[in-house]
């Protein structure tokens, strides 16, 4: 095939057609490397592996009466997540009533945190604690109507 039937046929609506086909099939292609000694792909310079986020932790609590006011509640379950930078958030139920809250490590603390929250009927728990690991820890939380309970996080 000479040039000049290359250019009449690209003269024509259906060569075009038919160039336009050819270059966009080649347009997905892409050379790799192949190593001579081998017969092998070379693999890209400096090819670098993306970390994958670390996805937040979701366990459980319990709640076990430590005074007078918190044992008509008996132990209590909640839901703790621990957004591995620090912080999370909590959530329970005692009593009828649906508290919902954040937890924070205490300033130049990686295992002493703080964690508030509120009800759904205008009650409040403020609980203290200490993280063994990331899953794994204790403390203490008040309900604003004086029942005391000890806490203990994790598996």
């Amino acid at each position: 095939m000479d040039i000049s039937s290359v250019v009449r046929s690209l003269r024509r609506p259906a060569g075009w057609l038919g160039a336009v086909a050819a270059v966009s099939t080649l347009a997905a292609c892409y050379v790799v490397p192949i190593d001579p000694r081998t017969g092998q792909a070379v693999p890209p310079p400096h090819a670098a592996v993306a970390a994958a986020p670390a996805l937040p932790l979701s366990f459980q609590a319990r709640l076990y009466p430590a005074n007078e006011p918190a044992s008509g509640h008996g132990v209590i379950s909640a839901t703790v997540t621990n957004d591995l930078q620090g912080r999370g958030t909590f959530s329970t139920v005692i009593g009828g009533e649906s508290f919902s809250g954040e937890a924070t490590r205490k300033a130049g603390s990686s295992r002493e945190g703080l964690a508030n929250g509120a009800g759904n009927r205008g009650g409040y728990i403020t609980c203290a604690y200490t993280m063994n690991s990331a899953t794994l820890g204790s403390g203490t939380c008040r309900l604003s109507s004086g029942a005391l309970f000890s806490m203990h996080i994790g598996h």
